[in-house]
């Protein structure tokens, strides 16, 4: 049975992570974009992340270009963005695609967990899996759901580790 710890992901100067890197962690996955209007949800994740780290919160983010075209650079522009303007402390991946038959096997098996009513596929940049310690991907958040409104949930996760 395949879980969240069997993928591998790349980081941005092209080095494989496998995700077993982060088992016993609260995971909060999200796909990102730079030019988007959901972009400042940025600081909402940093905000997060400075709260939550220490007691066992990793967020991973992954760049995505398929929304409108709104994350046209390249990893090491994006990491620059993400350091300048929102002073970003967690991993920022290399770029993926997260629908279609291209799609990160990642963003496939996530789909797959956390349908919605209109099916698997990520609407749109700023979609937001939140995994417990043991790997198991609890709840999906839309693009308009903020992250500052995901704390209670990380921890309350946090507080049962």
């Amino acid at each position: 049975m395949t879980t969240i710890y069997d993928f591998t992901v790349e980081d941005a100067q092209g080095r494989q992570h496998s995700l077993e890197e982060y088992r016993g962690k609260v995971l909060l996955i999200v796909n990102t974009a730079s030019q988007c209007g959901f972009t400042p949800q940025y600081k909402g994740l940093q905000a997060l992340y400075e709260q939550w780290h220490e007691k066992g919160l990793e967020i991973l983010a992954f760049p995505c270009n398929q929304f409108g075209g709104q994350e046209p650079e390249e990893n090491a522009v994006i990491q620059q963005f993400c350091q300048r303007n929102y002073n970003v402390q967690f991993p920022v991946f290399a770029k993926i695609n997260v629908n279609g038959p291209d799609a990160h096997p990642l963003y496939k098996y996530l789909r797959a967990q956390k349908k919605t009513l209109l099916g698997d596929s990520i609407p749109w940049n700023f979609t937001k899996f939140l995994v417990d310690q043991q790997g198991n991907v609890l709840k999906r958040f839309d693009p308009s759901f903020e992250p500052e409104r995901i704390g209670k949930e990380i921890e309350k996760l946090l507080a049962n580790a």
